[in-house]
């Protein structure tokens, strides 16, 4: 389970001012002023941080907290691989995956979407490249001594491929010949986030920014009727720093690079991202690719693809399917910045 805490995250007195001067001059009673609240733990080795647009009630507060947190136990005991007991992680114990496995609508809805992500990026995007990562040491296994041999790769890349996987909607179901691991770590955390939207949604909060992560989504205005506003971060190995920020009004974002999970051997760096077509770490010179869609799980399962492309695919296909997306390369001299058409009105500075 993970842990939430609920702190202020903004109190705009000047606000609060105004608002009491106004309800005196109008003959009326006091309306308690909205503020940003966070809301915020650990989950899926990583964290969340929820801003919600909201009056002062401790009480809602605390309930909204305790909803978020049964809302990701769900979503890590459907879909985690590092739980041997969770949805997925039974999927992928069984030795026969040729019948008929049911499994739940959100997990189908995962499945479905990265389906049509692996489509549309040529499987550039493969849920089922599960096995190869393993082998480079990025999975739930233990770090190899040393890198995988061209016949290890060879051998479970031929296994691989997610139009190996079969998806039934009535009722939910998914088989599979030969038998797949899935691996829903690119597309799982950007469902998170839409769950969590959409029980926030539910309890009646119209304004909230979502993270986990680093993946977002937004919805609404602040306080002071300004947009939510967001920082791509500059590609570095340590520390933070800010490349461009953008602002969102009901949108997601997710941005996936190779610039912190990674590892060097022998004098080689090798990226968590691995090529589905080759088996092997990316290596060309795309460094962070961030993509704005209507859902976070489009925007992180899409971020991970043109990652895996490379920036002159990459590109073509955003600005073919009108993708706002923004994307940082690696040049002789440092960093260069190139975003499609459909990114431009996003960006603040």
């Amino acid at each position: 389970m993970t842990f939430s805490m609920v702190r202020p995250a903004r109190v705009a007195l000047a606000s609060a001012f105004t608002a009491l001067a106004f309800a005196v001059l109008a003959g009326c009673s006091f309306e308690p002023e909205e503020k940003i609240w966070e809301i915020s733990g650990p989950v899926f080795g990583t964290s969340y941080h929820i801003n919600v647009v909201l009056t002062e009630d401790q009480e809602r507060l605390e309930t909204l907290a305790s909803g978020i947190d049964e809302v990701l136990e769900g979503v890590d005991a459907s879909m985690s691989t590092w739980r041997e007991d969770s949805e997925l992680s039974r999927f992928n114990q069984r030795s026969d995956q040729s019948e008929w496995v049911p499994v739940s609508a959100d997990l189908l809805r995962v499945l479905q979407k990265a389906e049509e992500i692996s489509t549309m990026t040529a499987g550039a995007f493969d849920v089922t490249i599960g096995p190869v990562v393993n082998l480079w040491g990025f999975g739930p296994e233990a770090r190899p001594e040393q890198i995988p041999s061209e016949e290890s790769l060879s051998r479970a890349l031929a296994a691989t491929g997610f139009e190996k996987l079969e998806l039934r909607v009535d009722p939910p179901a998914v088989r599979a010949t030969p038998p797949q691991y899935v691996d829903l770590s690119a597309i799982a955390k950007g469902y998170g986030v839409d769950a969590v939207a959409r029980f926030l949604e539910s309890e009646g909060v119209e304004a909230y920014l979502v993270e986990i992560g680093g993946e977002v989504s937004v919805n609404g205005r602040k306080p002071d009727g300004s947009t939510w506003r967001l920082a791509i971060e500059q590609p570095m190995a340590e520390g933070r720093a800010v490349n461009r920020v953008v602002a969102l009004e009901s949108r997601a974002m997710a941005t996936s690079g190779d610039y912190r999970n990674y590892y060097e051997s022998e004098g080689r760096r090798y990226s968590h991202t691995i090529d589905p077509e080759t088996g092997e770490p990316i290596a060309h010179k795309l460094a962070s690719v961030t993509v704005i869609a209507d859902d976070c799980m489009t925007a992180d399962a899409l971020a991970t693809g043109f990652n895996v492309m490379g920036y002159e695919r990459a590109n073509e296909l955003a600005v073919r399917e009108n993708i706002p997306a923004y994307f940082i390369v690696r040049t002789d001299e440092g960093f260069e910045t190139h975003q499609t058409p459909a990114f431009s009105s996003y960006v603040t500075q």
